[in-house]
């Protein structure tokens, strides 16, 4: 899988939690002007799709400033933990909850995905918002989301794909790597934080690839939502 920096380095976990740092600052403007406020459609219709778990736990991974474990409020949780490696992300995050006076209800905190603190079966729902692609080992990762849910709990993982069709297709990748990398230098002033993403969405399994793996690791119930023409996927699993 690509790693933001430096390709021959196997430390993908430091190179994107450095990379993460570096453009915390601006991450939510970008985030929502570069994908023109669409990723809060796609955050809101993957919580739907949780609506019928009626989750009291929700644990929300690479939360990065924590819009998704924001977004699942709306399912009346008792508590939502959100873990991220980005110390500055997580910064961020926990200033807009604070402002917002959720911190009652929302914890953000340092972990390691693919090492996760808490306790087999301690989770009725779980989040990921463009997160799977950056794990140093996918697999090694989901096994690990998978422990922690407990049986029958759901996981909605949003992930950016790879559009098929014309013009789309097509529209699509010349954004991804020529518009959103020179936008996102000028305001981010990180000149691989937004040509390593195009990178890793090229690299990444998507679709049938990703569900095989979601099942290989033990996931049962899978499903596949394409949403805005394929620009990006919903993957829904169970325990």
């Amino acid at each position: 899988m690509a790693n933001p920096y430096n390709p021959n380095e196997k430390n993908k976990k430091e190179q994107v939690s450095h990379m993460f740092n570096a453009i915390a600052h601006r991450y939510d403007f970008l985030n929502h002007v570069l994908s023109m406020g669409i990723d809060r459609l796609w955050r809101r219709r993957a919580i739907n799709n949780i609506k019928k778990y009626h989750p009291k736990t929700i644990l929300d991974i690479a939360t990065g400033t924590g819009d998704f474990a924001i977004a699942s409020l709306r399912l009346k949780p008792e508590s939502v933990i959100g873990i991220d490696i980005s110390e500055g992300m997580l910064q961020f995050g926990n200033e807009k909850i604070a402002k917002q006076k959720l911190s009652h209800i929302i914890k953000l905190e340092k972990g390691d995905s693919e090492n996760l603190r808490f306790e087999s079966n301690s989770f009725d729902a779980m989040t990921v918002g463009f997160g799977v692609r950056n794990f140093e080992n996918l697999e090694k990762g989901l096994a690990e989301m998978l422990r922690v849910l407990r049986p029958g709990a759901v996981v909605a993982i949003l992930e950016f794909s790879k559009p098929t069709s014309f013009p789309i297709k097509q529209l699509y990748w010349f954004y991804f790597k020529h518009i959103l990398p020179t936008i996102g230098k000028a305001l981010s002033k990180d000149h691989r934080a937004y040509t390593y993403l195009p990178e890793s969405v090229e690299e990444f399994p998507f679709g049938k690839d990703f569900e095989s793996i979601l099942l290989k690791v033990g996931f049962v119930h899978t499903k596949i939502i394409p949403v805005s023409f394929g620009i990006a996927t919903i993957y829904m699993a169970e325990k």
